[in-house]
């Protein structure tokens, strides 16, 4: 199995920090020892943010970063001075994470845009020193608030790939070398399933200098919603796709079942998938006649666009860029 650096879901202890007290005091001055009150608030506990950062990719570097402690605010002093805040902990995040309470499931945050920052959990408030609580007729307050405490528990960061096309396929249908040959991504490849065992990404360039993201998700097993194989690891990453490639080598013993299984497998993980645009692209085309590629076409659903393309002979490579690139286009005009 190879050793991957991808990782796309992280639990960590977070705790915000607390509040810093406000306390009691009074002004003294060379010719008055009680000049009324003057003490301080309590500053703010750090808070705990995400921020996207474009740059990274995978959750790897939180890896070993299993308690998130901010800092606490400092208390009040006289003179009325706040204390000072608490040092913020901002943690980044790629494009795409999701942040959950461990206990109750609930999504917090969703991280889409680069430098885009969101207070995951708020320090706590300092508390107000009793300058704050003098009236006409109490003149002289005796007592002062203590800061709020921190806000503590167990989260998860769970990472949903962004990418506008999605490959889905069994182990060892072409995924890796056809994104090899349409992109410049060097994914491992080799003749025996589960060689990918993680997205990969790679940037198609397209005419004019534009260009697409495409990934490669690992190969999809009869069962794995249910968590077989690699299991739902990989399903949460193709609900970011919009566009759904679904590839089926050529020597496939029956190419409308195949489909039919991968299909399924969305539909268990999320029936929603099903609302996203299908193409089908017969891999592996070069061992095929003009007979062979009709007798399949029949095999497959009408309403979904197909291909047949060789990664090796470069095969319909031009016009499924073509074909994809139109598709995108289209959604984004909607």
């Amino acid at each position: 199995m190879e050793k991957s650096n991808f990782v796309d879901q992280i639990r960590i202890f977070c705790r915000s920090g607390h509040g810093g007290a406000g306390i009691k005091h009074f002004m003294r001055t060379k010719f008055n020892a009680l000049a009324g009150p003057d003490g301080g608030n309590g500053g703010r506990g750090g808070h705990i943010i995400l921020r996207g950062n474009k740059n990274l990719w995978t959750l790897l570097h939180l890896r070993y970063y299993k308690n998130v402690l901010a800092e606490d605010g400092e208390n009040g002093s006289g003179n009325n001075s706040t204390g000072r805040f608490g040092k913020d902990i901002i943690i980044d995040v790629p494009l795409g994470t999701i942040a959950r309470d461990e206990e109750t499931g609930e999504k917090e945050v969703e991280i889409l845009e680069d430098n885009q920052e969101f207070i995951w959990i708020k320090g706590g408030r300092g508390g107000l020193g009793n300058a704050n609580f003098a009236t006409p007729t109490n003149q002289a307050p005796e007592h002062s608030q203590p800061g709020e405490d921190g806000i503590e528990g167990w989260k998860v960061l769970e990472l949903k790939v962004l990418a506008d096309v999605g490959l889905v396929g069994f182990p060892n249908a072409g995924k890796s070398t056809l994104l090899s040959v349409m992109t410049a991504a060097k994914p491992k490849i080799a003749d025996y399933a589960f060689t990918t065992l993680t997205p990969q990404l790679g940037m198609v360039e397209y005419r004019d200098g534009k260009s697409f993201c495409i990934a490669d998700l690992p190969g999809i097993i009869g069962g794995a919603a249910e968590g077989k194989g690699l299991g739902d690891r990989f399903l949460r990453h193709i609900e970011r796709n919009p566009v759904l490639l679904f590839l089926i080598p050529a020597d496939s013993a029956d190419h409308k079942k195949e489909f039919d299984i991968l299909v399924n497998e969305l539909e268990q993980h999320n029936p929603e998938s099903l609302h996203k645009q299908f193409i089908i692209a017969i891999s592996k085309s070069d061992m095929l006649d003009d007979e062979l590629k009709k007798d399949i076409s029949k095999e497959l659903p009408k309403n979904i666009p197909h291909l047949f393309i060789s990664s090796i002979t470069n095969q319909g490579i031009t016009e499924l860029k073509d074909l994809l690139w139109n598709i995108l286009n289209e959604q984004a005009k909607d």
